[in-house]
């Protein structure tokens, strides 16, 4: 009996230890889900750029100077410094004299323009505080295109800056294209760096057609419609002349719209020659018109720190733990395929 009371005592022990667990782990869901809530709101990030290059001089400086130079150059910027802050005292008040501020904005485009949200809480941020004919945006724009209505919305954003009448100066390192050129053709200043790709004015639709496998398995599809137009070129359904011909309608109806759009942004640009949907490297677009100034992203902002306060501004949302894993696991997938490539001699040597 005893024997039996201590292996029922537990037993219980081991029953209510579960029960409390499962209890603080929901309880503990619960937190984060209501906390989530809250975080998914985001914040708006600021950086001083002008303050992160220093830093990033002071630690080769301390690096590769000896102590006596060392000493010398801190005596300087103590000097310098003082005497900033001295002019920016004196000029408390002096609207005019107040030194230029450039606010940095990030876009790194998808074909869905994902990030578009994150920009237009950017954009509305700066927009509180800059001013016309005295401060700039600057945007770092990356992007291949995508989706038109995305893409649209996305420019109309950048238009946002343009209509209060602040300079608007957009940089491509990389690709902007199509839907990506839509956005930079905004700008005031567009500059591209030599080997980007810059272009691609044109429109594009895609899409397979199952309906000849349908038939062959004795599969039917059906589909109704109210409307002549409602649905053209299908992926399971018989595509007829009609349908293609409506959709290369549709298809042309866009195009227009995206020429005109740049016609209206760049008037000096030859855009009916150029809107063949072809891309140009960056210092060749500059010979077209299809951007005013070949360079880089981090030219421009080092050499804009020499005379403005620059500060990059972006709008982040708190990362779930299941996109954080997410990311961590496509980072690993990456690495091993690219160990894979590079142990089996498959190892990409062109640039396409």
């Amino acid at each position: 009996m005893v024997e039996f009371l201590a292996e029922y005592g537990l037993f219980l022990a081991k029953t209510v230890t579960i029960v409390i667990a499962i209890i603080i782990i929901m309880a503990t869901a619960v937190a984060n889900t209501m906390k989530q809530r809250v975080e998914d709101k985001g914040s708006i990030i600021i950086t001083h750029l002008n303050k992160e290059i220093n830093d990033l001089k002071d630690e080769i400086v301390k690096a590769v100077e000896d102590e006596h130079t060392l000493k010398k150059v801190h005596k300087e910027e103590k000097k310098k410094a003082k005497k900033e802050k001295k002019a920016k005292k004196k000029s408390l008040g002096k609207e005019g004299d107040a030194k230029k501020r450039i606010f940095v904005l990030n876009f790194d485009g998808d074909p869905k323009a994902s990030q578009v949200d994150e920009l237009r809480k950017a954009i509305t941020a700066v927009l509180t505080m800059a001013k016309p004919e005295k401060d700039e945006v600057m945007l770092r724009l990356e992007s291949p295109g995508g989706m038109v209505h995305a893409y649209g919305l996305a420019a109309s954003q950048l238009q946002r800056i343009r209509s209060r009448e602040i300079p608007l100066t957009i940089c491509v390192d990389k690709v902007a294209a199509s839907g990506g050129y839509m956005m930079a053709c905004v700008a005031n200043k567009l500059i591209a760096a030599p080997f980007a790709y810059i272009g691609s004015i044109g429109v594009l639709v895609q899409m397979p057609n199952f309906n000849r496998l349908l038939k062959d398995k004795h599969v039917d599809y059906e589909m109704v419609t109210a409307g002549e137009y409602k649905r053209t070129l299908t992926m399971f359904g018989e595509n007829t002349k009609k349908d293609r011909e409506k959709m290369e309608e549709d298809i042309q109806e866009v195009h227009t719209l995206f020429k005109d759009f740049v016609r209206t942004s760049r008037p000096d640009m030859a855009i009916d020659k150029l809107a063949t949907g072809e891309t140009w490297l960056g210092s060749r677009a500059r010979e077209l018109g299809l951007v005013d100034e070949t360079g880089t992203s981090d030219e421009y902002i080092a050499a804009a720190c020499d005379n403005a306060e620059v500060y990059e501004v972006a709008y982040e949302k708190k990362k779930k733990i299941t996109d954080k894993l997410g990311s961590v696991l496509e980072g690993a997938l990456d690495n091993i395929l690219m160990r894979w490539l590079q142990r089996s001699g498959n190892k990409d040597e062109l640039i396409s």
